[in-house]
């Protein structure tokens, strides 16, 4: 029968390339290493490795019951740590990571409970780019993040929807766009574009840069204040610009492909990497419930 710790042998030689990569990673004996991945064949019955290169290189069989391996101890992991919780009481300390154009006042209202709820608990804010949050989660130095959604698989931590969250093209009432009553692709490559991107150079997949000339921020607050001081045009998300559109001070263009704005869909993340105690179990199933009452995170204008 094979073992937990050999599976977790077999994965770390795949993550680091080699048996003694691998041994180094686990403070092992090489020796021990491959000793273990034998253990493991004559167990299975199945060859996982190549032996005719110095480079370890996956068989087939390997290559099909990785995906497996990996999830075993993903599993093992979330019981390990579920255990941990119910030793324990609550934690304290517990990080958010949120991107910043997603705070407002009804996700603040949602949170701030947790003051009265676990006093002894330090809750730490990070606000940041969709992108250093999803880092953030990734590491380990948030217990959570609100993102926004590009799709992609969400490896080495959990992952729920919230809502969606509405987009305008936005500009100066004194920028040529506005003049014109529908606006095309064409019309707004003609022009210098605002462009958000975080810290990385990560830009979001529905605002990339699709002008020659542009101006870059990682925050759509002063993306907006560029499009105000007429540098260019910007895509933002319409709780931020709902005010500064209101008073005036900047126009949604009627944009031809997307006359009424983009959604896209607000998520929150779940570090895998933490114990899961009661105040983090609890933040988990505020927003779960929350996003079960609302279909928008953004004002409507």
């Amino acid at each position: 029968m094979y073992s937990l710790e050999q599976l977790k042998i077999f994965v770390t030689i795949c993550e680091e390339g080699s048996f003694s990569a691998a041994a180094r990673q686990l403070k092992r004996a090489q020796s021990g290493v491959s000793q273990a991945i034998s253990n493991l064949e004559i167990a299975i019955n199945q060859e996982l490795f190549s032996r005719e290169k110095n480079i370890p290189s996956l068989t087939s069989q390997g290559k099909a019951l990785l995906p497996i391996a990996k999830s075993i101890l993903h599993q093992q992991q979330f019981f390990d740590q579920k255990v941990e919780s119910l030793a324990k009481g609550a934690e304290h300390e517990l990080v958010i990571a949120i991107d910043e154009s997603v705070v407002n006042d009804e996700l603040m209202t949602i949170l701030s409970p947790l003051a009265n709820q676990f006093p002894i608990t330090d809750v730490e804010i990070i606000i940041t780019s969709t992108f250093d949050v999803e880092e953030l989660v990734r590491v380990g130095q948030a217990h959570i993040g609100i993102i926004y959604v590009d799709g992609e698989l969400k490896t080495g931590m959990d992952f729920f929807t919230l809502g969606h969250a509405r987009f305008l093209t936005i500009a100066s009432p004194q920028h040529p766009l506005s003049a014109l009553s529908s606006v095309t692709e064409s019309d707004l490559q003609a022009h210098r574009q605002c462009v958000h991107r975080s810290a990385h150079k990560k830009e979001l997949w529905f605002s990339y840069k699709i002008s020659p000339t542009a101006w870059y921020a990682n925050s759509h607050m002063a993306l907006i204040e560029l499009v105000k001081n007429n540098i260019g045009w910007a895509v933002v998300p319409e709780l931020l610009a709902h005010q500064q559109i209101n008073n005036g001070s900047v126009i949604s263009l009627p944009v031809s492909h997307e006359f009424d704005g983009w959604l896209t869909v607000v998520g929150c993340l779940v570090s895998r990497r933490h114990a899961s105690g009661p105040v983090l179990e609890k933040v988990v199933k505020t927003l779960k419930d929350h996003s079960l009452l609302n279909k928008h995170w953004t004002l409507k204008s």
